[in-house]
């Protein structure tokens, strides 16, 4: 698995390592992630997924995953998210 969020997409970011005598190099900050099994309400389904340990707290925080995804503005989710998203929000929406 790659080292990106599911949910938001965050990534490593890069910066430099600096010495007492102030030689640079360059270095990685791995994102905090961590495997999770997260329960969808409204598709009834479990979804095994890796998210950031930051990502986690905020879903914590809005109660559940689906209020996570229908609360968030599309541009702070990943590709994945904004599918699991409008699966959500199709099934919420009344049959016509």
């Amino acid at each position: 698995m790659s080292k990106v969020c599911f949910l938001t997409g965050k990534r490593y970011m890069t910066g430099n390592s600096v010495s007492h005598a102030n030689n640079k190099t360059k270095r990685k900050f791995n994102v905090n992630l961590r495997p999770v099994t997260l329960i969808s309400d409204t598709l009834g389904e479990k979804i095994k997924v890796l998210i950031a340990a930051s990502t986690m707290r905020t879903v914590n925080k809005h109660g559940s995953l689906d209020r996570f995804l229908l609360g968030s503005d599309n541009s702070k989710l990943s590709s994945q998210a904004i599918k699991l998203k409008n699966k959500i929000s199709k099934k919420l929406r009344p049959n016509k």
